[in-house]
C-alpha cells in the first residue's frame, strides 16, 4: 500500500480521500482549516499555496491529488498561486500530480466533447482552468515531474451540495414534493459525473503510468436533461411529479447582486442553453473504471439528502 496526499476535502476529495483509505493505502488531507482525523486518513492544516509546507507534507507520498480550488469568483487570482505550489512540490517530491479539471476549457462547442478538442473557452474561468493544465502538461513533457489532469463535468451524488446544480437548490425542494428552477433549458442533454465515479477515476490514473501525460474524462453516463434529472430524483423519493421550471434572465440577473456563485455563473450558463456533452470512451477504452447506472445514482443520492435533512432537522 502506498501514502497519498489529497488537497482539499469537498465532494471530490473527501471521497477521494475515502476511497484510498478503503482500498488500505495512507490517506493524507490537506485543508486550510484542518479537520479531526478519521479512519485511515490524517487531516493536516496547511495552506497549500506555500510551496515549502507543502513539499515537507507530501515528501514520500506516490500521489498528490490537486481537488481543492479557490472560491468560485476568486479564480483568476487565486488559481496560479496554488496551481505553481502543486507543480513546485510534484517535483520537488517525485509525487504523481493528479489534477481534477472540469470542462470549461474547451468553451462553448458543437457536439459531445471528447479530450481531443483544443482549448478555446473565452471566459476567464475557462482560460484559468485550461492554463493550469497546459503548464502542468508541459512539466511532464520536459520530464521535471509526472501528471495527469481528470475532467469531470457537473457534480452529481452523495456529498455534494452548494456547488452542484442537482443539489442544494434542487434536492431538499424535490424531497417535499416542489417546484425547482432551472438554471438554462431543462430540457437541454447535459453530462452529470457522478461523484464516486471523479474519485474512482483519479485512483485508478494514479497508478497507470500509461494514464500520464494527458487530460481523461471521467466515465460518466449518457447525457440527461435535468427536467429528466428532476424526474428521476422524484419518482425515486416518491414526490412526483415535480415541476421543473428555468429561472428567468431578469431574477437571476437580481440574484447575481447579492450572490457572488450566481454573478459568476453567467460566464458558463451556456453549458446550460445548449447540449453539454462530454464523451468518456477513450478513458473507458483503456482502464477498468466505468459510469455507475444511473438507477444507482438517483437512489444513493436522494437516500443521502434524506438523511442530510433528517439530521439537520
Amino acid at each position: 500500500m502506498n501514502f497519498h496526499v489529497v488537497i482539499g476535502f469537498g465532494p471530490a476529495g473527501a471521497a477521494t480521500a475515502r476511497l484510498l483509505a478503503e482500498k488500505g493505502h495512507t490517506v493524507r488531507v490537506i485543508t486550510r482549516s484542518g479537520r479531526s482525523p478519521e479512519p485511515g486518513i490524517e487531516h493536516v492544516a496547511l495552506d497549500a499555496t506555500d510551496s515549502e509546507r507543502l513539499t515537507e507534507a507530501v515528501r514520500g507520498a506516490a500521489a498528490l491529488y490537486s481537488c481543492g480550488a479557490p472560491p468560485y469568483h476568486r479564480w483568476a487570482s487565486e488559481w496560479p498561486p496554488l496551481a505553481s505550489s502543486l507543480r513546485a512540490t510534484a517535483e520537488a517530491t517525485g509525487a504523481v500530480l493528479v489534477m481534477l479539471g472540469n470542462l470549461y476549457g474547451y468553451g462553448p462547442v458543437d457536439g459531445p466533447m471528447t479530450e481531443e478538442l483544443p482549448p478555446a473557452a473565452t471566459g476567464t474561468k475557462g482560460r484559468v482552468r485550461a492554463a493550469v493544465w497546459e503548464q502542468a502538461r508541459d512539466l511532464h513533457e520536459q520530464g521535471r515531474i509526472k501528471a495527469v489532469e481528470v475532467r469531470a463535468s457537473d457534480f452529481f451524488g452523495p456529498g455534494v451540495t452548494d456547488g452542484g446544480h442537482l443539489a442544494a437548490r434542487v434536492m431538499p425542494r424535490v424531497l417535499r414534493g416542489k417546484p425547482v428552477s432551472s438554471l438554462g433549458d431543462p430540457d437541454t442533454p447535459h453530462s452529470w459525473s457522478y461523484i464516486p465515479d471523479v474519485a474512482a477515476a483519479l485512483a485508478e490514473v494514479a497508478g497507470e503510468e500509461r494514464a500520464w501525460g494527458r487530460a481523461w474524462h471521467v466515465p460518466t453516463a449518457p447525457a440527461l436533461s435535468t427536467r429528466e434529472m428532476v424526474d428521476r430524483l422524484a419518482t425515486q423519493a416518491e414526490t412526483g411529479p415535480v415541476a421543473v421550471r428555468r429561472l428567468p434572465s431578469a431574477v437571476l440577473g437580481l440574484a447575481s447582486l447579492v450572490s457572488p456563485l450566481l454573478r459568476e455563473l453567467k460566464e458558463v450558463r451556456y453549458q446550460f442553453d445548449r447540449p453539454f456533452v462530454m464523451d468518456a470512451s477513450a478513458y473507458e477504452t483503456e482502464f477498468a473504471v466505468r459510469a455507475t447506472p444511473v438507477e444507482e445514482q438517483v437512489k444513493a443520492t436522494v437516500e443521502w439528502w434524506r438523511e442530510r435533512l433528517a439530521t439537520a432537522g
